[in-house]
């Protein structure tokens, strides 16, 4: 019976999401807690021991104030330069976790800080009210990922990136004029775009046809 048929067709491909579904949740998790032992790994290996070394110097420049100065004194510059590059390293790992321009000011203004500090020609078409935090923080992982990729494979001379409220759903396009050939099936960071995006019940798609440039288009919704 050809309603059989397709009730069956619907099951098998609802199953075929939801298997995809928990994959993607499982790689998200995955995700996680890789990001999380990385930053571990760097406040440890960085910004931690210059604050233990801070606190060293400091003991030995208030024990040496009195019958050294001078020494004092040089201890006290070195600790000064070791808390201004801990501060630079926090400042960096933060910034990685979730600018704070991003928070404090929005999408528009966060792209803007993203495209001047990119090599690359980008030409802007941004929505100027604000979007849940959600969305604002995954159309923002969308646009960095993508310009990251640009700028390491793709060989392009200019970038478009366009972010729109349309019907209730943030639409968020990134456009250049490179050589193509982008597969979002290889390698972690447009999978994992996929996932982020996915995650908020929205849809990720690229186009990328080899010698045509690729367009990363992502949709999300917005309630």
């Amino acid at each position: 019976h050809p309603r059989l048929l397709v009730c069956g067709v619907d099951i098998t491909e609802r199953k075929e999401y939801e298997v995809e579904l928990r994959r993607s949740r499982a790689r998200l998790v995955e995700a996680s807690d890789v990001e999380r032992r990385r930053l571990e790994r760097n406040l440890h290996d960085g910004a931690q021991q210059r604050l233990v070394s801070l606190s060293l110097a400091l003991r030995l420049a208030q024990a040496r104030v009195t019958d050294d100065p001078e020494g004092a004194d040089r201890l006290l510059t070195q600790a000064a330069e070791e808390l201004s590059q801990a501060l630079e390293e926090l400042r960096e790992l933060a910034r990685g976790i979730h600018p704070a321009i991003l928070s404090d000011r929005g999408l528009g203004p966060a792209l803007e800080a993203l495209a001047a500090r990119s090599p690359l020609v980008i030409d802007m078409e941004l929505v100027e009210e604000r979007l849940p935090e959600p969305v604002e923080a995954a159309a923002y992982y969308v646009v960095s990922e993508a310009l990251a990729n640009v700028a390491k494979y793709a060989e392009a001379s200019s970038v478009a990136v366009s972010i729109a409220r349309v019907n209730g759903r943030a639409v968020v396009e990134i456009a250049d004029d490179g050589i193509g050939g982008a597969d979002p099936t290889r390698g972690s960071g447009l999978r994992g775009l996929v996932d982020r995006v996915e995650a908020l019940d929205g849809g990720l798609e690229v186009e990328s046809p080899p010698g045509s440039g690729t367009r990363i288009r992502a949709v999300i919704p917005c309630e």
